[in-house]
């Protein structure tokens, strides 16, 4: 009898990792807790959370610290109308979004008559009470698939779990590479041109009438919102217990996409010695990433940065950075770097005004 109780406490889902979400406890901020005034689409605060507007509403991003009960989370992702849009146009739209490789989803088969289930369990709460679409969208074959979900109870934590069958239409496959195959959209919002269709239950072909049929408007008053945490997507038809990782292995995976360095102190050079020739208006130097970047970042300087000679009297400023030369699968990037009032030398460190200054390297999807 021991042994079948014990084998009964296995989960169906493969032992090891089983959350394909990253930072879905939302405890990686990279950018800072908080962004506000947002009218476009981007990456704000809570590191692989982004938002897409299209015309619809003005909002803050920020990381909250505040989670349900008893569930073992302490942060989460708000986005906060500020300026509404009660009555959106035919293709206004505002979307919570996470995005997924193509390599990291090989096992799901899909494409094939053995394309698997997944599962996706959320903690949620929102001002606003009704139905909400999620939708799966297959970004390498324009297929996508919408399940609806009910906010039951106003400024209430409510958890929901929803089960999306595997895709076996033949050859839909995704891309065995570092690029774009998935985005996991929660819809806030959505004009007619999303809404005048029926809900795409099952995996299609793109059909924009099809995707939010029934949705509600987050946008549609001042200082209604959306909030969520304790986002896992698994394999299987049941949703399992959240997989909680440790910050330092969260931290890394959200890396991969987005890295953020800020000077600490006044006397703080980050040191950076760089040993090779600048000219007057150019230079170069090597800079390495804590993990191997998705793909050859951007790189935007951040603040007052100088470069210096070996005795620190201050020989150039720093217009901008961009990325000379990336490494495939290494974290060892080349910078060319502008600068203006500087002078040729074999030898600079390069110094970031205090607490304001450094750089941000960014490979999202």
């Amino acid at each position: 009898m021991s042994n079948a109780r014990e084998l009964a406490q296995i989960p169906s889902t493969p032992s090891g990792r089983r959350n394909l979400i990253i930072n879905g406890a939302m405890n990686v901020a990279q950018r800072g807790t908080s962004a506000s005034g947002k009218t476009s689409s981007g990456y704000y605060a809570t590191d692989r959370w982004g938002i897409t507007i299209d015309n619809m509403g003005t909002w803050t991003v920020s990381q909250e610290t505040d989670a349900p009960d008893g569930s073992g989370l302490t942060n989460s992702t708000k986005f906060l109308c500020t300026s509404a849009d009660a009555s959106p146009a035919s293709g206004d739209a505002s979307i919570c979004f996470t995005r997924f490789e193509g390599q990291d989803l090989q096992f799901l088969e899909k494409g094939t008559s053995a394309a698997k289930s997944v599962t996706v369990s959320f903690w949620v709460k929102s001002s606003t009470t009704g139905t909400y679409v999620l939708e799966l969208y297959d970004n390498d074959n324009a297929r996508h698939i919408n399940k609806s979900y009910t906010i039951n109870s106003s400024a209430t934590w409510e958890k929901k779990e929803i089960t999306f069958a595997g895709d076996t239409n033949s050859g839909d496959t995704f891309g065995n590479d570092a690029n774009l195959s998935l985005i996991a959209n929660w819809w806030l919002g959505a004009g007619s041109l999303y809404q005048s269709g029926t809900l795409a239950t099952s995996w299609q072909e793109y059909a924009t009438a099809d995707r939010v049929v029934g949705q509600v408007n987050v946008a549609g008053a001042n200082n209604n919102y959306f909030q969520i945490t304790g986002v896992q997507l698994e394999v299987g038809t049941v949703a399992t217990e959240f997989e909680h990782r440790s910050f330092g292995e969260e931290l890394a995976l959200c890396q991969r996409y987005y890295y953020q360095w800020l000077s600490a102190t006044s006397a703080d050079a980050h040191a950076l010695h760089i040993i090779g020739m600048f000219q007057s208006t150019r230079g170069f130097w090597g800079l390495s990433t804590p993990v191997a970047m998705r793909a050859s970042p951007s790189i935007t300087k951040i603040g007052t940065v100088t470069l210096r000679t070996p005795s620190l009297s201050s020989n150039g400023t720093v217009n901008s950075f961009s990325v000379y030369t990336h490494g495939k699968d290494s974290n060892r990037l080349s910078i060319d770097t502008a600068v203006t009032g500087g002078t040729a030398n074999v030898y600079r460190n390069i110094t970031f005004s205090n607490l304001t200054g450094g750089y941000k390297l960014e490979a999202e999807l």
